[in-house]
């Protein structure tokens, strides 16, 4: 009898066992894509209406967090975003039809305590009434994204703000934007409605300019252009010396390359950055580097490549085809160098100065600029600072690290100097401010030939005299057809001004 009553037991103990690791697999291991198919939707409208995790700045300020929903019986909580349209493009939204986007997707798993890890441990919580969450906080600082978003106004465009040594990404704004409370709330008739409202409008608020816009770059673009003649060419900052002169005519082309209001500059390097001269820049790119060194440059910085960050964002984009080589000829700096001519050759000409079609996201902008800053290492960025479990320890914290070695330091070196002259005595005077050493680049792009209307960009850093710059920036505003022409002097550097103001808290 005790023997049959032991195999019954062993036998009851083996289904218990299986039982159990089929219920750990439905609920950790499968539990994602239980969520996800759209014929489920108890596990859908349960995923939707639970709590999530808060999200908050890097000083404590909550700008994601989910409150109980006392007038819907199908949802138990709803989102809510109490700074709305001031950080729409960074948490996103999570909407019951249309998904979520910003980091409510990309760390959706641990804000709504869904990874394998939370899962495990919600075992030993049968009673619990809610999931694990975890909250994420953000490098972001408040008071600078308001201030941010508040210079940049109405005009479309974005900013970023950044340290250039750790990656940590202290403003990131884009505007147009929009109020995710709108799309997260439970009234789900409500927020389709917003939905097709903000997908009807033609200036697209639901897209960040920041993070997922290319744009022409301009003459910001000439730092790249600069230093792979520094690295690649054997260029100094004094040598060799242009020629002073209103345009250059690129090989294979009757077509000048004029300077900004037909304006005659050349010399040095540093001089030609400092006043942003066309003419030096296309010749370097046409004549000294042509398009392999150019390219290779441009995808040191990051250039057709996916930058690495918390939320999605698309490549910026230098072109990778001028044509065949057709000939060599000796470009005119008395050494004998020869240099390829391609069929497209005037196209590269266009390109080292940051047209034709060179585009860029603001936020590679600020890298490139964070790359000067620092030490010649592109910094790889990010927004997630550390992300707590309910008991607000911390889980994760995230790492400084380099994303891609660009340049030598002594040509960071070099190009930290030239910029620096530019807010001195070049594009980037209205930058200036009494205690700082700050350094940038202005750019003016055309959107076409046809038309007058110009994007605005300044990039640069700051920093304390005897110090590494402590930030990194791009400011970018988008060609308007009411404003014409907008020059990233007159437009883009007040703006960046006033977040230097705040950022290093400078009364003037």
């Amino acid at each position: 009898m005790n023997k049959s009553i032991r195999r019954l037991a062993a036998v009851f103990l083996v289904f218990y066992g299986l039982l159990f690791i089929q219920i750990n697999r439905v609920q950790i291991y499968d539990a994602k894509q239980l969520i996800e198919d759209p014929t489920n939707s108890r596990i859908a409208i349960e995923s939707f209406g639970s709590a999530r995790g808060r999200i908050a700045t890097s000083d404590g300020v909550v700008i994601a967090d989910s409150k109980i929903n006392e007038i819907s019986d199908q949802f138990r909580y709803e989102r809510e975003y109490p700074y709305g349209n001031f950080y729409a493009h960074i948490t996103g939204y999570v909407s019951f039809n249309s998904g979520s986007s910003g980091l409510e997707s990309s760390y959706g798993e641990e804000l709504s305590g869904r990874t394998p890890e939370q899962l495990a441990d919600a075992l030993y919580e049968l009673f619990a009434d809610d999931p694990e969450t975890h909250d994420l906080v953000l490098t972001i600082q408040h008071n600078l994204q308001i201030v941010a978003a508040e210079s940049l106004g109405f005009r479309n465009g974005a900013v970023v703000v950044m340290s250039p040594l750790t990656g940590e990404v202290f403003a990131l704004v884009s505007s147009p934007t929009f109020d995710p409370n709108l799309l997260s709330t439970t009234n789900t008739a409500n927020a389709n409605n917003a939905r097709s409202e903000l997908l009807n409008k033609e200036d697209n608020p639901l897209i960040s300019r920041a993070t997922n816009e290319i744009y022409a770059p301009g003459s910001t673009f000439k730092l790249v252009t600069a230093t792979a003649a520094l690295e690649q060419a054997g260029f100094t900052l004094e040598t060799p010396v242009f020629e002073i002169t209103a345009a250059y005519v690129p090989p294979l082309t009757i077509r000048p390359i004029t300077n900004y209001g037909g304006n005659e500059c050349g010399g040095s390097l540093k001089e030609s950055l400092r006043v942003s001269c066309n003419t030096t820049f296309a010749e370097i790119g046409a004549e000294y580097l042509g398009p392999d060194l150019l390219k290779e440059t441009a995808e040191k910085f990051g250039f057709n490549k996916v930058i690495p960050f918390d939320i999605a964002t698309v490549p910026s984009y230098f072109p990778t085809d001028f044509g065949n080589e057709l000939s060599m000829v000796t470009t005119p700096d008395g050494e004998n160098t020869e240099i390829a001519v391609v069929e497209n050759t005037p196209l590269l000409a266009q390109a080292a100065i940051g047209q034709y079609e060179v585009a860029a996201t603001p936020l590679q902008m600020a890298l490139v600029a964070s790359t000067i800053a620092g030490q010649g290492n592109t910094p790889k960025p990010y927004l997630v600072k550390e992300i707590l479990d309910s008991k607000g320890e911390v889980v994760t914290f995230a790492s400084n690290s380099v994303w891609q070695q660009t340049m030598q330091e002594s040509t960071a070196e070099m190009l930290r100097e030239s910029m620096e002259e530019i807010v001195n005595s070049g594009t980037a005077q209205r930058l200036a401010i009494n205690g700082l050493t700050i350094g940038a680049k202005t750019g003016t792009a055309q959107i076409s030939s046809e038309d007058s209307e110009t994007h605005a960009w300044v990039v640069g850093f700051a920093g304390y005299p005897q110090n590494l710059p402590s930030v990194a920036f791009a400011v970018f505003v988008e060609a308007n057809s009411t404003e014409g022409e907008q020059t990233g002097g007159r437009v883009a550097a007040p703006i960046a001004r006033e977040i230097l103001l705040e950022m290093f808290e400078v009364n003037e």
